[in-house]
């Protein structure tokens, strides 16, 4: 096994622990500097007063975070402010493998057909079990050697 090979198995690792460690983690729709303050029963003038900004920015930040308009440095100092520690994560949905069989799948299968539509115009077509383990094997080979093109929109 190369480096670059233990390396990315690294990468994966790491990326996959973060899916488990948040998976099932939600926004909640007051989005979380209101949430934790209601839930630590501190008011907006407490909370500004913690944070060394007015509350007027208290309320503004709470309305930025619910519009997706905060900024990390933001979210830090609430974070602080309230007693925590603000986490920064983008996690994908699956497991990086999932994610990296299906990119593979969708570009097999996309080289596979047009293939096969110009050998059945001269009718040497492969039969759908055939297509499929050609498809299978042609993913498996871009999984292990990943062309350049990989990742392109298909």
């Amino acid at each position: 096994m190369s480096v670059k090979d233990t390396v990315a198995r690294q990468y994966k690792k790491l990326a996959d622990h973060g899916l488990q460690q948040v998976s099932g983690l939600l926004v909640p729709p007051e989005g979380w500097i209101a949430t934790l303050r209601k839930a630590l029963a501190m008011s907006g003038p407490q909370l500004a007063k913690r944070a060394g900004i007015t509350k007027a920015a208290i309320y503004q930040a709470e309305r930025n975070e619910r519009e997706g308009a905060i900024t990390l440095n933001q979210m830090q100092k609430m974070a602080e402010a309230l007693g925590g520690r603000f986490v920064y994560a983008v996690v994908l949905h699956e497991r990086v493998d999932d994610v990296l069989k299906a990119q593979a799948l969708e570009n097999a299968e996309g080289i596979v057909r047009r293939a096969s539509s110009h050998m059945a115009l001269e009718q040497q077509s492969l039969s759908p079990e055939q297509t499929q383990i050609e498809i299978d094997r042609l993913a498996d080979s871009m999984i292990r050697h990943m062309p350049p093109d990989f990742w392109k929109k298909t």
